[in-house]
């Protein structure tokens, strides 16, 4: 649908491929974590099994940075983690006031379980697109969403100056992760969720 605000061409063009990208994404994501339920998982508790399984232990603030979810959810999101046997939480041992999250065996197994379904359905939501059409998606969500990311960090507080700033989010670390790359001819290495 056009959208019917009067601002100049630039503004038309950008409100109407923020809105396609919108939509898309949250079609995607919805489709993605669909099969999630019947794993008894929410999509936060699969973000922070899927991080730690390709990362190795973190802490929940490294978590909440890699998923993209506020510290306070967090602690939750991993309570019932715990709950449940499938992470567990170790001090560190070069600081103590530290808490690194765990992958238990049992939620190892899920993971090993889970994660080629998950991955399979990515490349079926995927498959509409050429893999030169996947290679330009990723190359400018990747763009987009740095240029994003740098004006947040920056304080950028317009429109006009590449981004409008959010004190509680000052940065977006999963644009970093290895994940988020581009693809060359070949899939990604990761970057699943």
């Amino acid at each position: 649908m056009p959208n019917r605000y009067a601002g100049n061409e630039q503004e038309k063009r950008a409100l109407d491929a923020y809105t396609k990208l919108w939509r898309a994404a949250q079609a995607a994501e919805t489709a993605a974590h669909r099969h999630l339920g019947a794993h008894g998982l929410t999509v936060s508790q699969f973000g922070v099994l899927e991080a730690v399984y390709h990362l190795g232990p973190l802490s929940q603030r490294q978590l909440a940075d890699k998923i993209l979810r506020s510290s306070g959810n967090l602690t939750m999101v991993v309570d019932n983690l715990e709950r449940d046997g499938l992470v567990e939480r170790q001090r560190d041992s070069k600081d103590r006031r530290v808490a690194r999250v765990h992958l238990t065996p049992a939620g190892r197994s899920l993971m090993a379980e889970v994660l080629p379904q998950h991955a399979a359905g990515i490349a079926g939501l995927f498959a509409v697109l050429t893999e030169e059409e996947l290679g330009q998606l990723a190359a400018l969500t990747r763009k987009l969403g740095l240029s994003v990311a740098a004006g947040l960090k920056a304080g950028a507080t317009s429109p006009g100056s590449g981004a409008l700033a959010d004190p509680a989010q000052p940065e977006l670390p999963g644009l970093d992760h290895p994940g988020s790359e581009p693809p060359n001819p070949g899939p990604p290495s990761r970057g699943l969720s």
